[in-house]
């Protein structure tokens, strides 16, 4: 799913279609181009239960940040997939997801039921997803579900966006990312 953060004309849309259909050859590629790399923005930020959720609180361990909203059925099967590699790895990696307007508390709340969601999914105003996608006016908008691997460093070293949400190699690539590197 895509959020747009402003109203384009038609020829405007018609141009961005085609600019999106000529991209699907290489949706993977073009998805983590540019974000990655980089030290990852910090934030803080509330979740459902108003508790405050700070990304310096989770350094020293990998933390895995979903963009997501709660219609979009790709962020749904990507929420199964985060909740049973959180799991899995306990103690060694941590999950936040993050949602901008129009996802509110009943949006998310119902969200956390109905896919037994135990991560906190926090709410943005869009300034922190502005930063991690490097938001500008000539590119306003994102993907949604994308998936950003926070290294103990608290570097961005991977990112994917919604091609990966229903790939099963992305456990693969997970695990592949924070194996141990050895010497």
């Amino acid at each position: 799913m895509r959020i747009l953060a402003t109203s384009f004309s038609v020829g405007t849309k018609r141009a961005i279609c085609t600019a999106l259909a000529l991209g699907a050859l290489w949706m993977t590629p073009l998805a983590a181009q540019g974000l990655s790399g980089r030290r990852a923005p910090s934030f803080s930020l509330p979740d459902s239960a108003l508790a405050q959720h700070d990304i310096l609180d989770y350094r020293g361990r990998w933390l895995l940040i979903e963009f997501m909203m709660t219609n979009c059925p790709h962020c749904k099967a990507l929420s199964k997939t985060l909740e049973a590699y959180q799991s899995s790895h306990a103690g060694k990696v941590a999950v936040l997801a993050i949602v901008v307007p129009p996802d509110n508390l009943q949006t998310v709340g119902a969200y956390i039921k109905e896919n037994k969601v135990t991560y906190p999914i926090l709410f943005d105003s869009s300034q922190v997803a502005a930063s991690y996608f490097k938001a500008t006016p000539a590119n306003p908008s994102f993907d949604t579900p994308h998936l950003f691997a926070i290294d103990p460093k608290g570097t961005i070293v991977h990112d994917w966006g919604q091609a990966s949400a229903d790939d099963p190699e992305l456990v693969k690539e997970l695990d592949a990312l924070m194996a141990p590197k050895k010497p």
